[in-house]
């Protein structure tokens, strides 16, 4: 079945709770200011698009492709990036809230997350190897099984990462941070 494509289009200001976006595929498209909670983008591709200041938060999501995508000042509550399609999905966060989303069991190596909010995130069984999460918070982030390989906290915040149970070598931290990856040791450090 083919599916309409849509080229180098801008979207103001759509709402997309009443009327969903069309089920096609978006290439270097920019959606600025738009609403879609808990609306579908099931089965949508999404090439080369960029969000700013979208609401994202509860949307469905089944095989949904981003790649290389840009998401700006977006709320993104709950967001199960998990049941995309994991093919070429790759994207970056700018000053985006993705509290209780899910990235569990992707692969989004060199993924890059600046000054986002990333509280309750699920990154389990994950491969963030070579991620950048510059100046994010992940208080409560769930880090379980994940490849950190390389992966960059120095301006992190919060986290608490059990060295035993993800792959953290190469990885770069800040000396104020080193606390988060013994808290299950449960010492007081000053």
């Amino acid at each position: 079945m083919n599916v309409p494509f849509v080229d180098d289009e801008v979207f103001e200001a759509k709402d997309f709770t009443s009327i969903s976006l069309q089920r096609a595929e978006y290439s270097y498209c920019t959606f600025r200011n738009c609403n879609f909670e808990s609306s579908s983008i099931s089965q949508i591709i999404f090439d080369e698009c960029e969000f700013e200041n979208c609401n994202l938060s509860n949307v469905e999501t089944k095989n949904t492709s981003f790649r290389n995508c840009r998401f700006i000042g977006c709320k993104m509550l709950g967001f199960k990036f998990n049941e995309c399609n994991a093919f070429l999905l790759s994207f970056t966060f700018s000053v985006c809230n993705l509290q209780f989303s899910s990235f569990h069991n992707l692969t989004i190596a060199k993924t890059y997350f600046m000054d986002c909010k990333l509280e309750d995130v699920d990154f389990s069984d994950g491969q963030l190897n070579e991620a950048v999460f510059d100046l994010c918070n992940l208080r409560g982030a769930l880090f379980d099984g994940t490849n950190l390989m390389k992966a960059n906290f120095s301006t992190a915040t919060n986290y608490s990462i059990d060295p035993e149970n993800n792959k953290i070598q190469g990885a770069h931290f800040s000396k104020d941070g080193l606390s988060g990856l013994l808290d299950k040791y449960k010492l007081k450090i000053k």
